[in-house]
């Protein structure tokens, strides 16, 4: 656009833009987004030696044709006009407009204010000569809102950088919380001795123990066991809060199991009770029994993976132990591993449901991790596979079992009086439903479990063609 039209005292309109200007005498140009006179205007000041700076360049003529500027040939582009859809008329120059995108029609505007020395200000009073925002960083999507291959990444992320040993600021849902062990400003000696349990626990822990300490209150602790192989409960996790007293370790820690109002081991009751001769909650002698200048908090946890949830817990129960070896005696063993594996099985549902404070993250992640081999045991189970077998992964079986190998009957040594056990239909009938339970919720956690989902598919349509 020619400078000099700013400067002829006269109006101009594009044809269907809306962009409409008004020269006056004075020191004045008024530059609106509307073709009204009297709506959407806005006066800007500007220095009258830029007009006169460019006066050179005005013609004397106030004809608006002499400018060469009301000639449409000369507004519009001479490709928008090869196109065949401009017959000539001014009454279809709106409709040109309209053909054109947002953006497009943006640039054509603003191209038209190119050979302008525009005064500062005026290009802020149009929009699309105004400068763009820094546009301000999105706030991070819920993990709930996120696709699912990315949720299964961030829980698989934050599971891998979940430390063994960790502080943590407060424990708000601490069974001991309300109970101060020390009601007094603790001795040194006492601090002391915590605080090498904590370096023990941080040195010493066991890959399948992960522990937090509170920074606030040094007395109280929280740890997740995971379920030893072998046992009916492999690849479970049981939470315990520990307390230090205020004599500790004159006295031994205090512990309290999360149950969830389940019993699935005659140690550890539906109240959170636990019974171990080294909580001193259970009768025993010699090393067994809590020793202060010997026992550690990393050896009461240690002995409740090992001596509570262990292959046969049916035998901790008082009065049974002499049973052992006996064939009625096994044979009330496996009985109870079968009632303790479903136990476990719900102890997961509500650990996934209500994952204790500090171990969400650990709580989604194990299971994304060992959801698969806790299915393929189910499964297995409900086949009649013996409670607490080892369950091979897909992997181990290819290895194992490049072909079919047909064994020979005689080669096997015949099994034990025990093993003539039979897996019980009540066993069986409850433990597909809490499967299909695990199978949803292992699935939302990222777990592999295309296999299962594929054979449940498979299943439906056997039954519906039926």
């Amino acid at each position: 656009m020619d400078s000099g039209l700013l400067n002829g005292g006269t109006s101009w309109k594009l044809p269907g833009c809306q962009l409409e200007a008004s020269t006056y005498s004075g020191s004045e140009l008024s530059i609106g987004q509307s073709s009204s006179k009297q709506k959407n205007k806005e006066v800007v000041d500007y220095d009258m030696e830029w007009q006169e700076k460019d006066s050179g360049k005005a013609m004397e003529t106030s004809d608006p044709e002499d400018y060469g500027m009301m000639d449409e040939d000369d507004l519009m582009y001479d490709d928008y006009y090869d196109d065949g859809d401009c017959d000539g008329n001014d009454d279809d120059d709106d409709l040109e407009y309209d053909v054109m995108d947002s953006v497009a029609y943006d640039q054509f505007l603003a191209a038209k204010f190119d050979s302008m020395d525009l005064p500062p200000g005026v290009e802020v009073t149009v929009p699309w000569l105004a400068p763009k925002e820094p546009e301000q960083p999105q706030p991070e999507m819920p993990i709930s809102y996120r696709p699912k291959n990315e949720i299964e990444h961030v829980i698989e992320r934050k599971f891998r950088a979940f430390k063994q040993f960790d502080t943590v600021p407060e424990f708000p849902d601490h069974h001991f919380l309300s109970k101060n062990c020390a009601g007094k400003k603790p001795s040194k000696d006492w601090v002391k001795r915590v605080q090498q349990d904590w370096k023990l626990l941080e040195k010493d822990l066991p890959d399948t123990i992960m522990v937090r300490a509170c920074e606030d209150r040094i007395d109280l602790l929280r740890a997740a066991i995971v379920g030893p192989d072998g046992t009916p409960y492999h690849n479970g996790l049981f939470f315990f809060d520990i307390q230090f007293p205020s004599d500790y370790p004159h006295n031994p820690p205090k512990a309290h199991y999360h149950s969830g109002g389940l019993r699935l081991n005659p140690n550890l009751y539906q109240c959170g009770k636990v019974c171990l001769s080294l909580l001193n909650t259970w009768s025993g002698s010699g090393c067994e029994k809590w020793n202060s200048k010997t026992s550690t908090m990393l050896q009461v946890l240690v002995s409740i993976q090992a001596l509570v949830l262990n292959e046969k817990p049916y035998f901790n129960e008082p009065g049974y132990a002499s049973s052992a070896n006996t064939p009625t005696g096994e044979r009330n063993s496996l009985m109870y591993n079968e009632n303790t594996f479903l136990l476990s099985c719900k102890t997961m549902l509500y650990s996934l449901r209500n994952p204790p404070k500090h171990f969400e993250d650990y709580v989604a992640g194990h299971f994304q991790e060992h959801g698969g081999i806790i299915l393929r045991a189910c499964k297995a189970y409900m086949e009649g596979v013996i409670v607490g077998s080892k369950i091979p992964d897909d992997e181990e079986e290819k290895e194992e079992n490049p072909q079919e190998v047909v064994e020979d009957p005689k080669s096997k040594p015949p099994p034990p009086a025990s093993y003539s056990f039979r897996t019980s239909d009540n066993f069986k009938t409850t433990l597909a439903k809490l499967y299909e339970d695990l199978l949803m919720e292992f699935t939302v956690k990222g777990a592999d479990t295309d296999k299962f989902l594929a054979e449940k598919r498979k299943d439906r349509q056997a039954a519906s063609s039926t």
